[in-house]
């Protein structure tokens, strides 16, 4: 079997038949030629909603890496939400989502299918006595992050999906912040992987976009038929700078993680900084259970600032090599303010996150011109 990085440059990107080209072509394409009225030619491609030779290289390498038999590209992480939940719940289900998920998640959770007869319960999925107890009888699934976002939770896969599977529900963990190279979901008993392909799949903070993968053959087809149905694509030029991105995710996340590591430890020992929430810490609750299931420990690191909400702005104000600016996990660094950005949604409701909590996306630059840049905005602070 093909190893991680093998699959990410080879997985359905044979060189084109017709010319000899190594790297997928773009096919612009709105619609195919038939071969009769109703005859779809052998290719299998007749309007481009429904499926795109481009779009079809991407999901066979995003299923590959994922260890999956289907992967469902979209226009992105919040479109994969989006259709995945019209599948899997009805008016009057219920659905367990983290106590600190991302914002859109949450955004859409309560504000679209609550609308729609659809309840849900938040709970830290790092505290299974609580996850089995947040379980109801019209609990149809748990929508699990791990790490999460922002506070960098983590939940034990294999636990979650016998908790899921035992009360008959459906766990889908959404894989967004670790990446396909650092968890495999699905071998630890996950029924569907989420991705916002935008962040570390992308990596070049220059697309949208996101995926499903899954080995269930009927779920992989009412998604497929939800996803025709609601026109939620990416385009092909998408597609095609989503995969040639994931070509170098192994070599960028051995660098993401080797910058984190070091950011948290700098972090975890500065006077200024409250606490660090990074798995990679022996101090993190979920180490053990991280160290378990992850290749590494990732990019993502948070912190809470001594001084309150005022210290965390002025530390996302004076950073100059982290840049100030939502989304993440691509190769430049980012600093944000979390309960005024990517999680103002959750203002005010049982999510809300600490208002003095900064959120690095940490890239792969040098090393020590990142960990100069937080001294120095630290030290500003004062």
């Amino acid at each position: 079997m093909p190893g991680f990085s093998t699959n990410a440059i080879h997985a359905g990107q044979e060189p084109d038949p017709h010319t000899g080209a190594v790297i997928t072509p773009i096919h612009p394409s709105s619609t195919y030629v038939q071969d009769g009225v109703g005859g779809v030619r052998a290719g299998g491609y007749e309007y481009s909603r429904s499926a795109n030779p481009t779009r079809t290289a991407l999901q066979e390498c995003l299923a590959a890496l994922e260890g999956g038999r289907h992967g469902v590209a979209f226009g992105s992480g919040m479109g994969a939400t989006d259709v995945l939940m019209r599948v899997l719940l009805k008016p009057g289900d219920h659905v367990v989502i983290p106590h600190d998920a991302y914002g859109g998640t949450f955004r859409i959770v309560d504000k679209v299918l609550a609308r729609w007869g659809v309840r849900y319960t938040p709970v830290d999925f790092g505290d299974l006595a609580a996850l089995r107890a947040a379980v109801r009888p019209e609990t149809k699934l748990l929508w699990c992050e791990t790490p999460t976002n922002p506070l960098l939770g983590i939940a034990d896969i294999a636990a979650a999906a016998d908790v899921a599977h035992t009360a008959g529900a459906r766990l889908v963990v959404d894989n967004t912040f670790a990446s396909p190279y650092l968890q495999a979901p699905l071998a630890l008993g996950a029924d569907v992987v989420l991705h916002s392909t935008t962040k570390y799949v992308g990596g070049h903070s220059d697309v949208v976009g996101g995926a499903l993968v899954t080995s269930d053959d009927e779920l992989a087809q009412e998604v497929t038929f939800t996803q025709n149905a609601t026109g939620s694509v990416p385009g092909p030029f998408d597609a095609w700078l989503t995969l040639r991105g994931v070509k170098t995710l192994a070599l960028r996340m051995e660098r993401h993680s080797d910058n984190a590591e070091r950011v948290a430890d700098l972090l975890a020992g500065h006077p200024g900084v409250e606490q660090v929430f990074y798995p990679g810490l022996p101090s993190h609750p979920g180490h053990e259970v991280a160290a378990k299931q992850m290749r590494r420990f990732g990019g993502m690191v948070s912190f809470t600032a001594v001084g309150g909400r005022e210290a965390a702005l002025r530390i996302c104000a004076a950073t100059r090599v982290f840049t100030l600016a939502e989304s993440l996990g691509g190769v430049e660094s980012l600093i944000e303010h979390p309960a005024a950005m990517t999680h103002l949604s959750v203002a005010g409701s049982e999510l809300e996150v600490p208002d003095n909590l900064v959120r690095l996306s940490v890239g792969i630059e040098d090393i020590e011109d990142l960990a100069d840049d937080l001294r120095s905005a630290l030290s500003a602070v004062g």
